[in-house]
């Protein structure tokens, strides 16, 4: 089976400093509406339509809400320059943040500190992106994953290391 890359795009309640201006949080289930009429969401490579790493209608991008936030498993196409890219850069710990592109439906502000805080609680998503930096920083990340079937590389190791000694 190929790598995945997968993590959350966004945890629900942890805020992000937006261009310096407000605090912003997303409610759970933020996207649970807009999800259920199952829209063709893309993985992009930095926000860049022209740099696709795959959508929901072509199976390559499963998103879902959890009780963590908006979970994401991507499994870029390995024979594209760009999927190898992905693959490469989160592998290595290069990239490891998630970004995303939507509309606010149903928001919330409050002004009781020294910025605007905006609660979004309903919202429509576009795209989700592997960045550098994204605006929730750590909140998000973006791993390599393979599938329960395959061994890890590691264990892959010691068990030749145990045929070669004859215990296996």
């Amino acid at each position: 089976m190929a790598d995945k890359i997968s993590g959350w795009a966004l945890q629900w309640g942890q805020p992000a400093i937006i261009a310096g201006a407000f605090e912003e949080r997303f409610a759970r289930g933020a996207f649970d509406k807009h999800l259920a009429q199952n829209p063709d969401v893309a993985a992009l490579w930095a926000h860049d339509p022209s740099r696709p790493l795959g959508r929901v209608s072509n199976g390559l991008l499963k998103l879902r809400s959890d009780a963590i936030g908006l979970h994401f498993l991507l499994e870029p196409d390995p024979a594209a320059p760009l999927g190898r890219e992905a693959l490469a850069t989160v592998g290595n710990g290069t990239v490891t943040e998630v970004s995303v592109s939507f509309t606010p439906v149903v928001e919330e502000w409050t002004d009781d500190g020294d910025i605007p805080k905006r609660l979004i609680t309903e919202a429509r998503l576009y795209e989700i992106s592997l960045v550098l930096w994204g605006a929730y920083g750590k909140a998000t990340s973006a791993q390599i994953s393979r599938a329960s079937s395959n061994k890890s590389a590691a264990r892959r190791r010691i068990e030749e290391a145990q045929r070669r000694r004859g215990i296996l």
